[in-house]
């Protein structure tokens, strides 16, 4: 029998050393892209926690399966009633379902959990912690197969804004082309891989016990993160820094293995079929990821012309979304406003050095062309130019949202907040 173990975490990107950051400290997650599977082009759904997430883990997009926004109070997002989610798949096939940590797609207690398909709840905050409840997990004797879900909260920024709950790392030598290289970015790089590297710790601790346990060649163990850097310009925006994503996997057993890596590009949204397919599974006739399955076994696999990516919610109403191909990426701005950039973030000594870039009204389309301008500072939408691919791509865009039954076709999106505080006003529930 093989196991799942799948591990995700908040705010990482690819920031990775296995990724090109040679500085950043994460020696067991490059052992196990070495010795596993890298997806070079992994892409998430949304640029925050909560609409990544619930992608990640049904295969439907956002704005369909309900969760728009963020899940935790007083936005109070959820999926709708007709998801379902990856450990309720499992469970259905007789998994024994567990989850050490965060999951950020419903609140988080226990009965909640439950409910989205989890046999155990193993409550725990920080990445020493939520390994020790993975570990105690692991260490018991199983008679079936287990899917073991472990949510690590770093290098989410902590409630001071700040990345100082884990001792920093020297500042490294160089920073993301998009971060201004001044030394207050340096000391809060430094300090932000201080935080991955309890991270890293985590994952190592998980994988030594699957190895010690003899369970390893019989695991499939997957690595991701939920979206881009919790830093400007990356979480909660569209832009790549926003919406790449590391994805690892290894599982000999499977032939995932050998250090390979995949340069197809592929979407958070694709998981789950992918699993499905592997267990035999039939994946819901309407579910809008592709399974890559064929691709990790070496089979027929016509790769993604395009991904996809969103944001309707986070602290404010600010509704985008976006196509991406290999060479050009188009946001539509359905609202008139600046970049709504998230509290945490504003916190940060680097935001003020950016601040002239963050506070530009958005226009209504964005056109980038990512072969000459891959930090995307260069507007050429309306450019005669690209007069043929701005068309092209707004065509394919409007039609996915119309393939998905995107409800901003139908006009603006109202919160949960919206609506529990017109009940509070009318005492009546909007129809």
């Amino acid at each position: 029998m093989t196991h799942i173990v799948m591990i995700d975490c908040h705010d990482l990107g690819r920031h990775l050393s296995c990724y090109g950051r040679a500085d950043v400290p994460s020696p067991a997650l490059d052992a196990l892209a070495e010795d596993g599977v890298r997806f070079e082009n992994g892409f998430c759904t949304s640029p925050q926690c909560s609409p990544s997430r619930a992608a990640l883990y049904t295969g439907y997009y956002p704005h369909h399966n309900g969760m728009m926004g963020l899940a935790h109070a007083p936005f109070n997002w959820s999926l709708n009633d007709d998801q379902t989610h990856l450990a309720a798949y499992l469970q259905n096939a007789g998994y024994h379902t567990a989850l050490a940590g965060s999951q950020h797609v419903t609140h988080a207690n226990e009965g909640d959990i439950k409910r989205l398909g989890f046999d155990d709840v193993l409550p725990a905050h920080l990445a020493p912690d939520v390994a020790e409840q993975a570990v105690g997990f692991l260490e018991r004797d199983h008679t079936r197969p287990f899917f073991l879900n472990v949510g690590l909260f770093e290098p989410h920024r902590d409630d001071a804004g700040g990345f100082k709950l884990f001792p920093p790392e020297n500042a490294p030598s160089t920073l993301p082309p998009y971060i201004p290289d001044t030394p207050e970015a340096r000391q809060e790089f430094g300090e932000l891989h201080g935080m991955i590297r309890a991270m890293d710790d985590g994952v190592g601790r998980i994988v030594a016990t699957l190895k010690r346990r003899g369970l390893l060649d019989d695991t499939w163990l997957i690595f991701t993160t939920d979206h881009g850097l919790a830093m400007p310009r990356a979480k909660c925006t569209l832009y790549d820094p926003g919406l790449e994503t590391a994805l690892i996997m290894f599982a000999p057993s499977l032939g995932l293995n050998g250090g390979r890596v995949i340069t197809e590009p592929v979407s958070h949204v694709d998981l789950v079929p992918t699993i499905l397919e592997w267990l035999g599974l039939d994946a819901p006739d309407d579910i809008h990821g592709r399974s890559y399955w064929p691709l990790l076994t070496g089979g027929q696999y016509q790769q993604r012309e395009a991904i996809f990516a969103e944001k309707t919610f986070h602290t404010a109403y600010e509704p985008q979304r976006a196509i991406r191909t290999e060479r050009y990426k188009l946001i539509w701005n359905a609202e008139v406003d600046v970049t709504n950039v998230p509290a945490d973030i504003r916190h940060s000594a680097i935001y003020p050095q950016m601040i002239d870039l963050l506070t530009i009204e958005r226009p209504p389309f964005e056109l980038y062309d990512l072969r000459d301008d891959p930090h995307e500072m260069n507007n050429v939408a309306g450019n005669p130019t690209y007069h043929d691919i701005e068309r092209d791509l707004r065509e394919r865009l409007l039609d996915w949202m119309r393939q998905t039954d995107d409800p901003l076709l139908r006009g603006p999106v109202a919160s949960p907040y919206y609506h529990d505080a017109l009940v509070q006003l009318t005492g009546n529930k909007p129809s």
